[in-house]
């Protein structure tokens, strides 16, 4: 591993921290621009999959769901691997917390993740969320 892959391995983890925060503080516009426009992701585990086809249905369909609703996503213990100068894949442990009433969850699992350099800013290009445990919150 060489220090520019330090470098990129670095910008990515900040990639995807801003993907948390920017979807917990339901700034959708900013969120957008952490995706290509390409880009594909499937949530699967104790729930109906969940697909995305594209930065826009990604963004819409989350705005639409969580707009009004608290949420709070943790990653952690990231696995980055440079692929190449423009790709990578990671894996990351994940935790997160939604309140939507009466659909209250706790999740854990993991994101597998390819990112993608354009024009000189990595993005996500595909995520796979497996939720290995989602417990039904009574509170809302």
């Amino acid at each position: 591993m060489t220090a520019e892959d330090l470098l990129e391995i670095e910008a990515i983890k900040q990639l995807k921290s801003r993907y948390f925060r920017l979807m917990d503080t339901k700034q959708w516009s900013a969120w957008a621009e952490l995706f290509t426009e390409d880009f594909y992701g499937i949530y699967t585990g104790d729930h109906p999959d969940i697909e995305f086809h594209g930065r826009d249905d990604i963004v819409s369909k989350n705005r639409e769901i969580l707009a009004e609703h608290p949420t709070v996503h943790h990653g952690h213990n990231p696995d980055i691997t440079v692929t190449s100068a423009n790709t990578a894949e990671g894996v990351w442990a994940m935790m997160d917390y939604v309140g939507i009433p009466g659909a209250t969850f706790q999740g854990y699992g993991h994101y597998h993740d390819e990112y993608r350099k354009e024009n000189g800013q990595w993005r996500i290009s595909r995520t796979r969320l497996s939720r290995i445990r989602v417990d039904a919150l009574n509170h809302s």
